[in-house]
């Protein structure tokens, strides 16, 4: 009997690694955390940004490398190992607060944010494909929705920890001392974290063979020919695009509305912990009631989320609003990567997810850019309602076009 034969597939099987995984990917969110509440607000007081749009340059950065590294990650690991790219981009992430504690000048910070894209679009992704490869077919919603708590959590907790901290200390340096912790602490972790190669070859093996397929035409089906892939593929980008406008005006909102900088840390926070605590709950549930219906009625959740934001004048409103779009995002994020691994094959499932996972974080960049823009020609409330109108009609679109996908 072959070795690959000899690897267990699932994730009680694979309970320590799993679970090593799972606390790995707590860290990796924290690094996005560190800078949630606080940057934005950096860029108003210590550098003097009047504009929206510099002010949320950082998250544009931020989203492209992302982006364009996640295009490229989910091929490379195909390649030379998921551990490899695990550790390279913890390697990358160490330069991130340092850069972030030293910047004299505004474009440090967003050049920090680049570096920062690129950790997460390395350390995110090899999580969520590790976690896939160790699981079985019925328990992939199940494996993203932690891999999504753990990492939503992390983002949730430091946003909250950061603005305490800012509020006791100041803006910078002393917030950021905390992500050379953060990164050392997850370089470390993931020397031990095992590579899952011989699990992604028994599944190939357990499964029926599939045709070799190029690069270009993954990229092709996982964007617009398929329509599973495609409608997974245009919601994501559509989450993550709201949420770039949430990062970078969400703060400047609250903040002209006098909130103190404690508080907004909480309302800032309570949006990425829901997320990732309902991931828990989500990601397994889609794997008993299928994937799409979660992905429309999240996707309109999210819109719902944003206008209680936006018309609420009181603090626990606000964390009302914070709750119910953390829901939302919740239904979507973990169902939407399972509906990518139940459609792609075993052979092309990392590079699939690697093209989803790009166009998914360029809505980082299109959401800043777009809400920039709009909050400097109309005002801050203005770009947030009508950025709200996206994930309204991404639901509508996935509700026409996209299949059940859990029963491939």
């Amino acid at each position: 009997m072959s070795a690959e034969n000899q690897v267990k597939i699932g994730i009680k099987e694979n309970i320590i690694q799993f679970s090593l995984l799972v606390f790995i990917n707590l860290f990796v969110g924290s690094m996005v955390g560190l800078e949630r509440t606080v940057l934005p607000i950096i860029g108003e007081e210590q550098f003097g940004l009047a504009s929206a749009s510099a002010a949320l340059s950082f998250i544009v950065s931020f989203g492209f490398s992302k982006a364009i590294m996640n295009f490229f990650a989910g091929n490379i690991a195909d390649h030379i190992g998921r551990k490899q790219v695990l550790v390279l981009g913890w390697a990358i992430g160490l330069f991130v607060p340092v850069i972030v504690i030293f910047a004299p000048n505004w474009w440090m910070i967003v050049f920090a944010n680049v570096l920062l894209g690129i950790n997460q679009a390395l350390t995110w992704s090899m999580t969520v494909n590790m976690k896939v490869d160790l699981a079985k077919s019925t328990q992939r919603g199940l494996a993203v929705g932690l891999n999504e708590f753990a990492g939503y959590v992390g983002v949730g907790l430091m946003a909250m920890i950061s603005g305490h901290v800012a509020y006791t200390y100041a803006l910078r340096p002393e917030p950021f001392y905390l992500g050379i912790g953060i990164a050392a602490v997850g370089l470390l972790l993931s020397f031990f974290a095992r590579d899952t190669g011989k699990h992604l070859k028994a599944q190939a093996q357990q499964a029926k063979p599939a045709p070799a397929i190029s690069m270009k035409k993954i990229f092709v089906q996982t964007t617009w020919r398929d329509k599973n892939l495609s409608s997974a593929t245009v919601s994501g980008l559509t989450t993550n695009l709201k949420d770039g406008m949430i990062w970078g005006l969400l703060p400047i909102f609250l903040a002209a509305s006098q909130l103190p900088v404690d508080q907004i840390g909480v309302v800032v926070a309570i949006y990425p912990a829901a997320w990732g605590v309902f991931q828990l709950f989500t990601g397994g549930l889609s794997d008993r009631v299928g994937r799409k219906w979660m992905i429309v009625f999240g996707m309109w959740t999210q819109a719902a989320g944003i206008w209680w934001i936006l018309f609420s004048e009181t603090y626990i409103s606000w964390i009302m609003g914070a709750v119910i779009l953390g829901i939302g995002t919740a239904m979507v994020y973990p169902t939407l990567q399972a509906a990518i691994s139940d459609v792609a094959k075993p052979e092309w499932r990392a590079s699939s997810l690697g093209v989803y996972r790009s166009w998914r974080d360029s809505g980082y960049a299109f959401g800043a850019i777009i809400a920039g823009i709009l909050a400097d020609l109309l005002g801050v409330s203005w770009a947030i309602g009508l950025v709200g109108f996206l994930p309204l009609l991404a639901g509508i679109s996935a509700a026409v076009r996209m299949k059940e996908t859990l029963e491939e």
